[in-house]
């Protein structure tokens, strides 16, 4: 079948280490994820510290919730852009830049007097978390033997997944005894640590990015445009739900069961995140998990108002799909691209996850200006599933004709 024979084709393509020594190698897998969890945290918890935030530096809400905007859109864009400038570092060297970066501007944010130096320190680490990312993923893919690789990428995404699940209520926690500013101390000093564990990294050979313009004309490949659109609207519908879930089950169930159906969201998440490689790996079928995955998504979302409505404990059930579905499609996502470009493995990974963090972005932005126009919360989970719906077809058709294709290829080329 053509996505086996890209698969072959992919392996053949790894590179030239023994299994033995790419088996000794795999224990370095879960210091990339260290740092991973570090960009989770860190990207999340400052919507609880919020109304701290606000308070401290006397800002309104709405103008200290533009860092969480700020962050967002560095790591989208911003990553990218820096990631070139660092083309001709090793691996190593750019997750050790990209650490130090994010590292400084939690730092920063700490110490931020104004509401101007904390949109910058939230910029500086945007672009360090936008730069990590995606090489910390590739790198993960080279440490380890082709048939464990989709368990590499899943222990890289587990990390940022449990990272964000703990982010928010964690760092509410941690604020109410040391303050908000105490909370960025203590990820700066994850930071630190993550970096610390990063110079113990043997060297590795992976591509190095290459031009931002080489970057955008690989979007020309329809099998490459299509993965990452999929994945932009999955970031959009499930960021745009999951940022305004506790104003849903506030208008559709008991809110005194709100914290914990949310929990049940990220537990789901740490669910998916974890077991999605071993899937992948076994079947050898990325394609097809990402299709199953997405049906998931959209069972989830759209059975999620009669259930929140009847009780928000039988809401768990929706939302524990929901949260393991969404942090498992990544995974096979990032497979099918490593696949498509096994040559720029950092670019294909890089353009997923700026996908992802752009339609967080977008996502958020869209369900509060639907919300603005008077649709209520409980509504919101139809939109949502509408456009999972829509990035399932997208799945099924561009993305499945496209990887066809180039399964022909790969199979007539010596």
């Amino acid at each position: 079948m053509p996505e086996k024979r890209l698969t072959e084709k992919l392996d053949q393509l790894t590179p030239t280490t023994t299994p033995e020594a790419q088996g000794g190698r795999s224990r370095f897998i879960p210091l990339l994820a260290l740092g991973t969890f570090a960009l989770g945290v860190d990207a999340y918890v400052m919507a609880g510290l919020l109304p701290l935030v606000s308070d401290d530096l006397h800002i309104s809400a709405s103008s200290a919730g533009q860092m969480v905007t700020v962050f967002t859109v560095c790591y989208a864009l911003g990553g990218p852009v820096f990631a070139t400038l660092l083309a001709k570092r090793s691996a190593k060297a750019v997750l050790a830049v990209a650490l130090t970066v994010f590292t400084v501007g939690n730092a920063l944010t700490a110490l931020a007097p104004s509401l101007a130096v904390l949109l910058i320190s939230r910029a500086i680490a945007g672009v360090g978390a936008g730069v990590y990312s995606p090489i910390a993923a590739a790198t993960a893919a080279g440490l380890t033997a082709p048939e464990r690789r989709g368990r590499a990428l899943a222990t890289v995404m587990g990390g940022l997944s449990i990272g964000t699940v703990i982010g928010v209520p964690a760092g509410m926690l941690l604020a109410s005894h040391i303050g908000w500013r105490g909370t960025l101390w203590l990820i700066t000093a994850l930071g630190v640590v993550a970096l610390l564990g990063i110079t113990r990294l043997p060297k590795i050979e992976v591509s190095p990015p290459p031009p931002l313009g080489q970057r955008v004309r690989a979007l020309a490949s329809g099998r490459i445009a299509g993965i990452v659109v999929v994945s932009l609207l999955g970031g959009i519908a499930s960021l745009g739900l999951y940022t305004y879930l506790a104003e849903f089950l506030s208008d559709a169930a008991d809110t005194s069961q709100t914290v914990w159906a949310m929990w049940a969201w990220g537990a789901g998440g740490i669910i998916g995140s974890l077991l999605i490689g071993p899937v992948v790996d076994r079947t050898r079928r990325p394609f097809a998990a990402v299709t199953w995955i997405l049906v998931l998504i959209v069972a989830a979302q759209f059975a999620l108002p009669a259930a929140a409505r009847t009780s928000a404990v039988l809401a768990i059930v929706p939302l524990v799909v929901w949260g393991a579905a969404g942090w498992a499609v990544q995974v096979p996502q990032q497979h099918q691209l490593i696949a498509a470009q096994p040559q720029q493995a950092p670019v294909a990974v890089s353009l997923n996850s700026s996908a992802v963090y752009l339609g967080s972005g977008i996502g958020s932005a869209l369900g509060g200006l639907v919300l603005g126009l008077g649709v209520g919360p409980s509504a919101l989970p139809y939109y949502t599933g509408a456009l999972t719906l829509l990035a399932l077809v997208l799945h099924l058709t561009v993305v499945r004709s496209t990887t066809r294709r180039a399964g022909r290829t790969a199979a007539s080329t010596p």
